[in-house]
């Protein structure tokens, strides 16, 4: 297809119109199994169609969000399913798998920072073992609620059976928490949560054997490699051989430097291979805040004013980078956080007129995290005052150009490669074509020469249509690489100026049995050159 932003940014726009009754299986949506989208839907209000119609415009295949347990049981026994059965129902009936979070604490059983009852033994028998016929242990809260959960909204299920799903219908991920090693979600400790993911899983697979348990998406903002703290607690336990050292999938989250997207999967990898491990690594949280529209710090001057935050530009750069890196370290699925602005991460409620910083004396807050690939609604609970309400930003194309080209292709191989100490290439090998992801490191317009392999490729740049382009009469296609914009990321890797690179482009060269075509890194004619 080609390429044309401002026909996109159109439909993208027009897109709820066209989406007011049920969608199916048999709307012309690529529903990609590789990527997905945070808070697609809503945990406590009902989920409108625009959101839907837009999710599924830019290609997701995958909704995320937390099934909180203080919500639905906050009384023990006493279970509030109404507002997750919508959204169950809702997601499954646009096409969307679901990656749920099992999350939260009630007050009933609260010890502390700790869960109440969580070392207590599964199973009324006073073991762990499974069996069919056992019931579980009425002192053990957590894998009571566990239980509930996902009796209640598996595939056959109670709410499939209320409702006639097909028998394939249901949520079939559960992430066992969000981010234990962030304190600010998890403060038990390393033992209980590998406590929390044993349980859990004995559980969930007791109820479905088909059901995927995975460990907590990690945020790895410290030196401390939890995944490797927990799997040295597993490592003792004499029943984790046979219960895939309970869990199947491994998660990562990263932000705003997209460097650290391909190397938190490359070292999650490592850390399982140590152990004679191999799992699928998701990364089910990434992208960056703005902070040059509403409602973030448009008023920013300084380097701490805008830390961790980039521009709208930035940001669509970010995720075709990040996903790049990802995927070519082998990430199996990945996630943008999030559709919409939404609340970020502040409280509910925090709403404010546009501004200039001239609000910021108080203590209240007067910006707030624009992390949306749109802008709120007028009708948003938070920042609700935005002139062009419920628009897309150019991260939405990033979104679906990555769709479009990576979302469904299968690769043979890939590789990351750098240029000079100043391109990056990552490349995709798929049976009849190579793709090319490239983007320019450094403050500095260049010149990239890159050998051909056939008679021409399709050019895509975000701002700009879709071309074909050939190679000069040496065989070689010269890309002009505008510079990256600085940033105040702190910590780079040696080489980076930036968090973010510069404008990438991709480049689809058809090639047959480009298996057998040299790899990028045995070019003997690839050259960069200063402009």
């Amino acid at each position: 297809m080609k390429w044309i932003p401002a026909l996109l940014l159109l439909l993208l726009t027009l897109a709820p119109a066209q989406a007011q009754t049920p969608l199916d299986s048999g709307e012309p949506y690529l529903r990609s199994p590789r990527l997905g989208i945070n808070h697609i839907s809503l945990t406590n209000e009902a989920t409108s169609d625009e959101r839907y119609a837009h999710a599924l415009a830019l290609g997701a295949g995958w909704n995320r969000w937390p099934l909180y347990w203080n919500q639905v049981e906050p009384e023990p026994e006493n279970f509030h399913w109404d507002n997750y059965d919508s959204l169950v129902t809702n997601d499954l009936r646009n096409g969307l798998k679901i990656n749920a979070i099992l999350i939260g604490r009630p007050e009933f059983a609260a010890d502390g920072a700790r869960i109440k009852g969580l070392n207590e033994p599964i199973f009324a028998d006073g073991t762990d073992s499974p069996r069919e016929d056992k019931a579980l242990n009425p002192d053990n809260p957590w894998v009571n609620f566990v239980q509930a959960a996902v009796q209640r909204y598996k595939p056959g299920g109670e709410l499939a059976q209320a409702e006639g799903w097909a028998a394939d219908e249901g949520i079939r991920i559960w992430e066992i928490w969000n981010e234990p090693d962030y304190p600010p979600f998890w403060e038990a400790g390393i033992y209980d949560y590998a406590r929390l993911l044993k349980t859990a899983y004995i559980v969930i697979k007791r109820i479905d054997p088909d059901a995927q348990v995975m460990f907590g998406g990690l945020l790895y903002n410290t030196q401390d490699n939890w995944l490797a703290r927990v799997l040295a607690i597993l490592e003792k336990d004499p029943l984790r051989e046979a219960n895939n050292w309970y869990f199947d999938i491994a998660a990562v989250h990263n932000y705003t430097y997209p460097w650290r997207s391909g190397w938190l999967v490359l070292y999650v990898r490592q850390t399982l291979s140590a152990y004679e491990l191999d799992k699928p690594i998701w990364l089910n949280e990434s992208g960056t805040p703005v902070w040059d529209d509403y409602p973030g710090p448009v008023w920013a001057r300084t380097p701490d004013e805008r830390l961790l935050r980039s521009t709208q530009q930035q940001q669509a750069w970010f995720f075709i980078q990040s996903s790049a890196y990802a995927l070519a370290e082998g990430a199996d699925v990945i996630f943008f956080h999030q559709l919409y602005d939404d609340c970020g991460n502040q409280p509910a409620g925090t709403n404010f007129l546009p501004h200039e910083g001239d609000i910021c004396e108080g203590n209240g807050p007067c910006f707030g995290d624009a992390f949306g690939l749109y802008r709120n609604d007028a009708s948003a609970l938070c920042f609700s005052h935005h002139d062009q309400p419920g628009t897309p930003r150019l991260a939405a194309i990033a979104y679906r150009l990555i769709a479009d080209i990576l979302g469904n292709a299968q690769w043979e191989q890939s590789l990351v490669y750098t240029a000079a100490e100043k391109v990056i290439i990552i490349t995709f090998d798929t049976a009849s074509q190579r793709i090319y992801v490239i983007w320019n490191r450094t403050m500095e317009p260049l010149t990239l020469d890159l050998p051909a392999a056939g008679d021409s490729a399709e050019l895509y740049m975000l701002e700009r249509a879709t071309r074909s382009i050939q190679p000069n009469i040496r065989d070689i296609y010269t890309l002009n690489l505008p510079p990256a914009v600085r940033d105040s990321y702190p910590d780079l890797q040696p080489g980076d100026v930036t968090a973010v690179g510069g404008p990438p482009l991709i480049l689809i060269e058809p090639v047959a049995n480009p298996l057998l075509k040299p790899a990028i890194e045995q070019f003997e004619d690839i050259l960069v050159r200063e402009q």
